[in-house]
């Protein structure tokens, strides 16, 4: 017996659904004016109810263009407004996107699962022409969600993390060992490491090849990690528990996930009646001009953070256009020694 084919999904349906006509349908998903946002909202939920989207043909016949680029941060808003790395990355992002007229749609949210369902939302309205994914932990949801939509993205973070998407990253792990062998060359073995948060993929590569790199170090080195969530008050509390040791079971050096937290030690470390780099030396992550404010300027593992942004926008642009760009690192972050680090 022949089992009957389960009928397909129509725009008639959607519109019939949402209680709209087909025109109301065709504007909210062609982000036209004309509609309110609750009509608009009702259409998009009838649609995902019903599992419905355009088909590629139909955006090509309507003269659809990549005029928007997703972007979800799970991060708080008064954190990433602080936050010097997200500021010249997004910078990056914009420098690529206003030379094809394109626009960045930023949304602040507060987990990987919240961000599928945007996403979701978004290709699924056409609100997006692709996006780029950040903040990878393991196991995460999104590039599961990707590829059963079938929307162009570009993951940052290190293949390992992303699933199969196509990547740019970082190569945290050998940025961490430079950063422990110039500590250890001025004559540090403890050496602590104020990190961001433990669920990130990226702070988890940091945390390993922070192990590695001082357990192997000779003489042997000992070493302190405290996991934050990259604020300067985290920082500020991780950096007054590792000095309240007394003087021979505390570090001689910090390192630091992001150059926000290092100006909050910096403060913690003359709070103490401590002196940098004489008591403790500091080293930044990222670079950016607070660290070049403060005095002593900070010693900082710095990399081209706004070059970062752009290179994966412009690999963002050659998935949409499938050209298959290849997942690749971006340069390594280098050291750059300033006057807060030194010889213990």
């Amino acid at each position: 017996m022949t089992a009957t084919p389960t009928p397909r999904v129509t725009i008639k349906d959607v519109a019939a659904r949402a209680g709209v006509s087909k025109g109301a349908v065709s504007l909210a998903f062609n982000r036209k004016p004309g509609l309110s946002e609750a009509t608009r909202d009702r259409i998009f939920a009838a649609a995902r109810e019903l599992g419905w989207a355009p088909s590629p043909t139909a955006r090509t016949l309507a003269g659809s263009r990549v005029d928007v680029v997703g972007l979800a941060i799970c991060r708080p808003a008064r954190l990433l407004g602080l936050e010097p790395f997200y500021m010249e990355f997004v910078s990056g992002v914009e420098s690529v996107l206003v030379e094809r007229s394109c626009s960045l749609l930023l949304r602040l949210l507060r987990s990987p699962e919240e961000e599928s369902g945007l996403l979701e939302s978004w290709w699924r309205g056409r609100q997006i022409g692709g996006s780029i994914l950040v903040d990878f932990r393991d196991g995460d949801p999104r590039p599961a969600v990707a590829g059963r939509l079938g929307v162009p993205v570009v993951a940052v973070g290190h293949p390992s993390l992303t699933g199969g998407l196509t990547s740019v990253w970082t190569d945290d792990a050998s940025a961490v060992g430079e950063a422990v062998r110039y500590l250890a060359a001025l004559g540090h073995r403890r050496i602590a490491r104020v990190g961001g948060a433990a669920a990130l993929g990226h702070t988890s590569i940091r945390t390993t090849a922070f192990d590695e790199a001082v357990r192997g170090l000779e003489p042997a080195g000992r070493a302190w990690q405290v996991a934050t969530d990259f604020s300067g008050d985290a920082g500020a509390r991780a950096t007054r528990s590792l000095l309240t040791a007394a003087p021979g079971e505390r570090p001689t050096a910090i390192v630091y996930d992001n150059d926000i937290m290092a100006v909050a030690g910096l403060s913690v470390v003359a709070e103490m009646g401590l002196r940098v780099p004489d008591d403790v030396s500091l080293l930044a992550w990222d670079d950016s001009q607070l660290c070049r404010l403060t005095h002593p300027t900070l010693s900082a593992m710095s990399h081209d953070v706004h070059g970062f942004g752009a290179e994966v926008a412009r690999t963002l642009f050659g998935v949409i256009s499938g050209d298959d760009p290849a997942s690749h690192p971006v340069p390594t972050p280098v050291l750059t020694p300033r006057g807060s680090t030194a010889p213990p």
